[in-house]
């Protein structure tokens, strides 16, 4: 059949005979599904039966996008302030874009509408809604003050939206972790939010902010829990002497990081490369094990044993230097350590 409108077609007649055959096939179970599966049921009741399942999707990415627009233009740069309304706005939106992405699909069995269009029409608009999901998020915490980190985390966001889909190819399923879409959405919702009453300073990732280590370790904590539930070989129940080492070794060096910030009172930067053997592990899982996650799990362990070692050494070297001090040994001429002693009294009377 031609394409209606003078529009070119790109399927040809063997592509869609195969795409007759398709059949949806997903597994796994991410960690708010089961919580929400009560609400999303209620919902799709209160729409009626004439909805087409495909109205449900395009009404929601419109709503996202219109919500998100008025973000992107506050904070051309991504390192204004926004008005108020406008992260509530945005966070509004996406929680509803949320709800009807997780609902479309049961209005289709609900009307016995499903059809492959239906599933590529539900992805093709999850692909837009990713682009302003994701560039809310980072205006929501002002990451323009940094453009290589915002680069960074933009870019990173649709190329993750892109392997998932890469898996699928791959494996023919759609498959679901623990932490997946879901709990992404939920996430940059509460963060908007926060931003909204709290002000994007909040989320200042200069040594300003205590909220900057919390970052580090959340980012550390996510990617273990991550890989250790998409594992395909169950890697951790196999190798956790490994695994820990590994994911060790980076809480190693980031804490590092952490006690020279506090030493020399200066900033925490986000971008670290501690996180460079995790997330070998982490691409290595989207893509479906492309590579033997044992051998993985080695590369990461000595690329994680070695960045924490040479920045320990680094550091140790660079402060002896520059004390005129040495780092095993005890110079003739060393003045004794000054160390500030605060009283409980003393505490008591600042307090006051």
């Amino acid at each position: 059949m031609a394409a209606p409108w003078g529009l070119s077609a790109p399927l040809s007649p063997a592509q869609l005979k195969r795409l007759e055959q398709h059949r949806y096939s997903a597994a796994g179970r991410s960690l708010l599904e089961p919580w929400l599966q009560p609400y999303w049921a209620w919902l799709v009741e209160q729409l009626p039966l004439w909805l087409a399942p495909n109205a449900i999707t395009l009404g929601g990415l419109l709503l996202n996008c219109l919500t998100a627009l008025p973000l992107v233009a506050s904070c051309p740069s991504a390192t204004e302030q926004a008005p108020f309304w406008a992260y509530i706005l945005g966070a509004l939106g996406l929680f509803i874009y949320q709800s009807l992405d997780a609902i479309d699909g049961k209005q289709a069995r609900r009307t016995n509408s499903s059809s492959p269009l239906g599933e590529l029409f539900d992805h093709g608009c999850d692909s837009i809604s990713t682009v302003f999901v994701v560039l809310g998020s980072c205006i929501a915490i002002r990451l323009g003050t940094n453009p290589d980190w915002l680069f960074f985390c933009c870019f990173v966001g649709l190329f993750m939206f892109y392997s998932a889909h890469w898996q699928t190819y791959v494996s023919g399923i759609l498959r679901f972790g623990k932490v997946d879409v879901t709990e992404v959405q939920i996430a940059i919702t509460l963060l908007l939010l926060i931003s909204a009453f709290g002000g994007t300073a909040i989320w200042d990732y200069k040594g300003t902010s205590v909220l900057s280590p919390g970052v580090h370790i959340g980012l550390l904590i996510t990617l273990a829990v991550v890989i250790y539930k998409k594992s395909a070989t169950q890697l951790f129940e196999k190798h956790p002497c490994l695994y820990v080492l590994t994911f060790g070794f980076v809480n190693a060096k980031i804490s590092q990081k952490l006690v020279v910030a506090h030493m020399t009172k200066s900033e925490i930067c986000l971008q670290d490369t501690a996180f460079i053997g995790p997330g070998l592990l982490f691409l290595d899982q989207y893509f479906n094990s492309f590579i033997d996650e044992y051998i993985v799990l080695w590369i990461a362990l000595f690329i994680s044993l070695f960045d924490m070692l040479r920045y320990a050494t680094g550091v140790c070297l660079q402060i002896a230097a520059h004390l005129h001090i040495h780092v095993f040994r005890i110079s003739s001429h060393q003045a004794p350590e000054q160390v500030q002693v605060v009283s409980p009294l003393s505490h008591q009377n600042n307090m006051d």
